[in-house]
Order: structure tokens, then sequence, then C-alpha cells
């Protein structure tokens, strides 16, 4: 598949491992890592200039979202990259910018993640939080709010959702890929 908006920056290109689907109206640039199966879905920006990004296998980032990364500073001499894991959904007009998501996450819509945050494995955001930099929500809780705070353990049935969405969303992008 053909992009004008893959691009590289300066000597950094996008790297898509296999069957990846990258939707034409989204804009991916710069040092960017992508899992197999994972996708990324319309009028999403994933900017990969001043760091890298890494999104793990069969997660999905949807509709809407912004990505980006922080540079070297004072605070942080190397920067800060943006990490994704596997198997998340990383929901509608999410932002994401130099934070850390662990293995089997969903990011609810509209939320916003910031720099040096760190969401463990098998957490579940609800839509539209907060998280401040340097946050970490600790595995297998939901949370919500703005900013966020930890509201109750999850339930087996919204574990088992994380890997129900990522298959969802892995069959939805291969049917794209089929060009249907």
């Amino acid at each position: 598949m053909t992009h004008t908006s893959i691009r590289a920056f300066a000597e950094h290109h996008p790297e898509c491992a296999s069957g990846c689907y990258i939707d034409p109206s989204s804009t991916v640039i710069g040092r960017v890592g992508l899992g197999i199966d994972s996708s990324i879905w319309p009028q999403t920006v994933v900017r990969g200039d001043v760091n890298y990004i890494q999104i793990g296998e069969r997660s999905n980032v949807q509709d809407g979202c912004v990505l980006h990364v922080s540079r070297p500073s004072e605070a942080h001499p190397a920067g800060l990259p943006l990490i994704i894991g596997s198997e998340v959904t990383v929901g509608h007009k999410v932002m994401l910018h130099a934070c850390t998501i662990g293995d089997r996450c969903l990011i609810g819509m509209g939320s916003i993640v910031l720099d040096g945050a760190v969401i463990e494995d098998e957490v579940l955001l609800g839509a539209g939080s907060l998280v401040p930099p340097g946050k970490r929500l600790t595995s297998g809780y939901l949370y919500l709010g703005s900013p966020v705070r930890q509201v109750r353990p999850l339930t087996p049935d919204e574990r088992a959702f994380f890997r129900l969405s990522a298959e969802n969303y892995v069959r939805l992008k291969n049917v794209y890929l089929d060009g249907a």
C-alpha cells in the first residue's frame, strides 16, 4: 500500500510489520514501529520526529487520535518515547504524549495520557479521562476522571474484552486490506 501520508523524518522511516493496516487518511511520520496485525485508523496522526513510537502486535489506534513524543530536555536527557503494548485498543480521539501503555489495555474515547505516565497491563481507562504527567496506573483496575482516579478492580468479563477488542480490529483491518 502506497501512502504519501507515511513519510520519513530526517533519516528515520516508519516500519510496519506484516499485516499492518494504515488508513490512507492518517499520517505516520519518522521513528514509528508498528507490530504485526496492528492498525491505524482514519485521521490519526502518529508523529515520531523528536523521539520514537513503538506500537505492539494486534493493537489498534482508532479515528482521530494524536500520538507524539517528547524531545530531550534537562529533566529527561533522552526525551520520552511513546510505547504502546500488544492487544491495546486506543479509542477515538485519544491523545497519547510520551507515555507508556502496557499490554491488553483499553484507552477510552477522548482520553489524554501525558508525559511519563505509565499504564500497566490490563487497565481500562474510561472515556474522557486525564492521566497527569508521571502518574502510574496499576494493572487490573478501571480508572476514570480528570484527573484520573482508581475506581474498582476489573471483572473477568472486562479482562476478557481486551483480547476480544484486539481480535475484532484484526478482523476488521483484514477486510480493509482485502479491499472490501
